[in-house]
């Protein structure tokens, strides 16, 4: 028996990579401040490929569509999540104050002490000296 190296020979040869090749350069797009892939987002995947002759541009596609759908229901998100936080460290403010508030009066209601608190007194009992 022979080995044949024909099509199907080297069918049965070929490597195969478990790596994405997709993803070849993700690393570099990144770190450059650019999109993991091209068609993620950016000037060419946004703006339309062609216009018409007469200078009307061309009609948005599907995805350009769901991409700013996309990034509309992202910036109404971030909105709510902004306007939430701020209602919350509004009611926090006010908690604090009125922990505050609720401190100074337990303190301004105490039983006072009897006595000399609050002046130094020697044991000789004449400080002035």
């Amino acid at each position: 028996m022979s080995t044949t190296w024909g099509p199907r020979g080297l069918a049965a040869v070929r490597c195969f990579s478990c790596g994405s090749i997709g993803r070849a350069g993700a690393l570099w797009r990144i770190t450059h401040g650019f999109a993991k892939s091209n068609s993620e987002y950016g000037v060419l995947t946004d703006n339309p490929d062609w216009s018409f002759a007469d200078g009307r541009s061309a009609p948005p596609l599907k995805g350009q569509i769901r991409r700013q759908r996309e990034a509309e229901e992202t910036a109404a998100r971030v909105l709510l999540l902004s306007r939430e936080m701020e209602r919350g460290r509004e009611k926090w403010e006010r908690q604090k104050d009125l922990n505050e508030q609720i401190k100074e009066e337990k303190r301004a209601t105490e039983l006072q002490r009897k006595g000399n608190k609050g002046r130094e007194t020697s044991i000789s009992g004449n400080s002035s000296q």
